[in-house]
């Protein structure tokens, strides 16, 4: 427990350290993105000097008994399909935000009122949606997904809505269905048992956090089809 005290205590002096670099960024989208993506490195590599936490990547097997290790023909990380991950921790975002170029998430509106880092993801173009007034207008978030999309970034959403539990299978947004029908987006499930880990609340634990890019399901794929994808390999 103690290395755990430890590390978020480095880790909020280390963003706080950080803010002024942000709010230079802020001139400069092109700096902004630099200083944001280096940001979530840094993260990383605090994860593993001080808590133990290393990761690696698997990505679609092209053989009966191989794990690639890069990108191959059965995934898409250029913008023509909706990145659709289990989310666990902080950990498994600074992962997909360094490794996919170009990556935007959906968020909680209240993200970017937090003071610096919420202007520096606005500046990045980090799509909001309000939950507190109900119902989310899809139509509008579709519009300005396909615009951003359209400008050469990648969508990556967390579909189950919130941070889980190693072992929960919450039913799915069904936001994801709309946004792939209307975009005519094929879907890339991504698991992870990051949370093992880095889970929400408690003690973190070394070892090597996994992601796992799935295959990948059509735009009419089910919630059903994708959560089993999701959570192939997820903890």
């Amino acid at each position: 427990m103690l290395r755990t005290i430890l590390f978020k205590i480095i880790l909020a002096l280390y963003f706080l350290l950080w803010s002024p670099l942000l709010l230079i960024g802020l001139v400069n989208k092109r700096l902004n993105d630099f200083f944001v993506v280096t940001d979530a490195r840094g993260v990383l590599l605090l994860a593993r000097w001080i808590a133990g936490i290393k990761y690696q990547i698997h990505y679609p097997a092209t053989e009966e008994n191989g794990v690639p290790v890069k990108p191959n023909e059965n995934i898409r990380l250029d913008g023509k399909a909706i990145i659709a991950a289990k989310h666990m921790s902080i950990l498994e975002i600074a992962i997909l935000s360094t490794n996919i170029p170009n990556s935007f998430f959906i968020i909680k509106r209240e993200l970017l009122w937090i003071p610096i880092y919420g202007w520096a993801f606005w500046r990045m173009g980090l799509q909001p949606v309000n939950r507190t007034r109900g119902k989310t207008n899809m139509n509008k978030l579709a519009n300005a997904v396909a615009k951003k999309i359209m400008n050469g970034q990648v969508l990556i959403i967390f579909p189950e809505g919130t941070r889980v539990k190693p072992g929960a299978r919450p039913a799915l947004k069904r936001g994801l269905l709309y946004l792939a029908h209307q975009l005519k987006l094929p879907i890339m499930p991504v698991g992870t048992d990051a949370g093992v880990y880095w889970p929400k609340h408690g003690k973190m634990r070394p070892g090597t956090a996994n992601v796992y890019f799935e295959p990948l399901l059509p735009c009419n794929a089910s919630l059903d089809e994708i959560r089993d994808a999701i959570n192939a390999h997820s903890a």
